[in-house]
């Protein structure tokens, strides 16, 4: 028998799902919600927490909860960037820095190397998508422009090789206020470094995408000579 934060987190969520309660709007007061469901406050706000995980309501502080628009899914194909899609906007923030602690051995460069910080976050409407933290060497960054992709132009430079690494963690407290999601709600963090034909890695992107509307798809070629091996 389901408990009984798990039965009006079923309800709430068959409303939602039947229309019955349409996206943006406001529920009722959780003191309203927990007498109409006859249980404790602490207890309805469990069941809450469990649609705010979903991503299926947002907790708006002063203000209430609310419902939340379905929002497209992000399907990460590899090479450091999302697919672009018309639909959604995004927004820049270039910022100069040192190279230190993490940076400084992703793109493996001496201690307060100066690089440059794409900040990008994508948004769907109002509801933020996806961000990204994109390191480029200074010497190799452009001017932050938004080319045919919600990216920088020129920020990706020619690559031989692309390392990637994908992990399924909490968000930071940051991450969970930027991308306006429950802090219990995993995200696929993905840390793409892109070297040269030299060997020099010339960028490093972190990205977070949350973990309830993200899929990754990696697509292999073998080479002639691995089919021979593995025949």
């Amino acid at each position: 028998m389901p408990s009984r934060r798990h039965a009006i987190a079923a309800d709430l969520r068959t409303r939602i799902s039947t229309g019955n309660l349409r996206a943006g709007e406001r529920l009722p007061s959780e003191t309203q919600l927990a007498t109409h469901y006859e249980v404790s406050t602490p207890t309805l706000r469990n069941a809450l927490a469990l649609l705010q995980a979903e991503g299926l309501i947002e907790k708006v502080h002063g203000k209430g909860n609310f419902i939340r628009p379905p929002l497209r899914r992000i399907t990460y194909a590899g090479g450091g960037r999302t697919p672009f899609d018309p639909a959604l906007q995004v927004s820049i923030r270039t910022t100069n820095l040192r190279a230190r602690g993490h940076l400084r051995a992703l793109l493996r460069v001496s201690s307060n190397s100066p690089l440059t910080e794409f900040l990008c976050i994508t948004h769907e409407g109002k509801s933020p998508h996806s961000l990204a933290r994109i390191y480029v060497p200074r010497d190799l960054a452009p001017t932050a422009q938004l080319g045919p992709t919600p990216w920088p132009q020129g920020v990706a430079p020619t690559s031989a090789e692309i390392r990637e690494t994908v992990t399924a963690r909490l968000p930071t407290p940051e991450e969970a206020t930027t991308l306006r999601i429950s802090s219990t709600l995993a995200v696929l963090a993905i840390t793409s470094v892109a070297t040269d034909a030299t060997g020099r890695a010339v960028q490093a992107a972190l990205l977070v995408l949350p973990g309830n509307r993200a899929d990754a798809v990696f697509t292999t070629h073998p080479t002639a000579e691995e089919w021979e091996t593995e025949g």
